[in-house]
């Protein structure tokens, strides 16, 4: 046979949290425990599909007479819902049509294509992200080309924020540099930014004429569906120009089906349509045009009145079972480790925690006790559940002892 052509092509490296799932697959332990993934699990541990989801897809499923492209920005019904969610309905933007939404597949679409348009018209930019941030948004950055650098963010000595340094270090960047912020939920420390340090983020964003990506992937999931997008609409009210990446992933339970969207807040209706067909032509570029299925639910949901009653319901039965689980965990270690610290974790926000957990104690936990979480410490409190918990607080009190 002749050598192939990719004989010399070396292996890609294994994504961190993709690669503690895989670990966790191949365990055959019957106790073992994954707080690596970041995936909303109900009490029984599995991945549910919201009544609202049911109800939602089959009037779809009833509904739906034709299966051509959709539009290359997505269902014109989704993304106005979008808007309003995200913004508000009394939003001046929307009233004014500054802000261009289009339907992505998932919040890693919005992603990519807001650094794709960065990249081609702001080329010597780079972009900041927290440190520590998501790692794909590195990985999506960089592989657009942008150079990525960090701005301060976790002070893992108080496990909160840094926002002095923050924002010292964002009154330093030169115009037109980029700056990823979460709106909520950060991911992945679960240390959020509190509403006065935003206010001041916005008024540097303003001075320094940054140019800002928001990533607002767990809307809902921290205080509430109005008090998550409060960031998001204040920068708005404020005039700001920027970006804002959302999904439905976690708020539906939707993860499989790949929904979200790219809004961009402009400076007029004219802007708006011209950054319209900019993104557009982004999409054309990449995958054409984007599915249907998870964005026709979607849409049905949130504009269905009664529809749209349940799935906030649901929604507020999700954040209410992570907000409990957090309590309980941290309540737990109290006990289990009582000369430790724990109530930092009461502090944080969304699915996930920093837990203060080294990489040292958390490989310890993975070869004794099969409970895996990532080398950072992180892990994934909706992963946790009344059956599970007690285990994993005593795996890490037995770690910590012999460590």
């Amino acid at each position: 046979m002749a050598t192939s052509l990719f004989s010399d092509i070396p292996a890609a490296l294994t994504d961190p949290i993709l690669g503690v799932t895989e670990a966790f697959r191949a365990d055959t332990c019957p106790t073992k425990v994954n707080l690596g993934v970041g995936i909303y699990q109900d009490a029984h541990g599995k991945v549910p599909i919201l009544e609202s989801v049911k109800k939602a897809a089959a009037i779809w499923a009833a509904t739906e007479d034709t299966k051509s492209y959709l539009p290359i920005d997505g269902v014109p019904t989704y993304n106005s819902a979008t808007q309003e969610l995200i913004f508000g309905k009394n939003s001046a933007a929307l009233s004014e049509k500054r802000v261009a939404t289009i339907q992505t597949v998932g919040g890693s679409g919005a992603l990519k294509l807001a650094i794709d348009f960065i990249h081609r018209f702001f080329p010597e930019s780079t972009m900041y992200v927290s440190d520590p941030s998501w790692e794909n948004h590195r990985v999506i950055f960089e592989a657009a080309g942008v150079k990525v650098d960090t701005y301060p963010y976790y002070n893992p000595s108080t496990n909160g924020l840094r926002s002095e340094e923050m924002l010292d270090a964002l009154r330093r960047l030169r115009p037109s540099s980029a700056v990823l912020l979460h709106a909520c939920c950060h991911n992945p420390t679960g240390v959020d930014i509190d509403a006065d340090t935003w206010a001041q983020i916005a008024a540097v964003c303003e001075e320094r004429r940054l140019l800002p990506l928001i990533d607002c992937a767990y809307q809902g999931f921290g205080a509430g569906l109005e008090d998550d997008a409060a960031p998001v609409r204040a920068m708005a009210a404020r005039g700001l120009t920027f970006f804002v990446a959302s999904s439905y992933a976690k708020s539906f339970a939707m993860y499989r089906e790949r929904v979200g969207a790219l809004s961009v807040v402009t400076g007029s209706a004219k802007e708006a349509a011209v950054m319209t067909s900019q993104i557009k032509r982004g999409v054309r570029m990449i995958y054409s045009s984007p599915p249907s299925y998870g964005a026709q639910v979607v849409s049905i949901a949130l504009t269905t009145p009664d529809l749209r009653i349940l799935w906030e319901r649901e929604l507020s039965d999700m954040r209410a079972r992570i907000r409990e689980m957090r309590e309980v965990f941290a309540q737990k270690l109290a006990v289990a480790i009582p000369n430790r610290d724990f109530s930092f974790i009461l502090n944080q926000n969304g699915m996930f925690s920093y837990s203060g957990l080294s990489a040292g104690v958390v490989r310890e936990l993975r070869e004794r006790y099969h409970i895996y979480a990532l080398d950072s410490g992180r892990i994934c409190v909706a992963a946790l559940n009344h059956n599970n918990v007690d285990s994993v607080c005593a795996a890490i009190a037995d770690v910590l002892k012999v460590s």
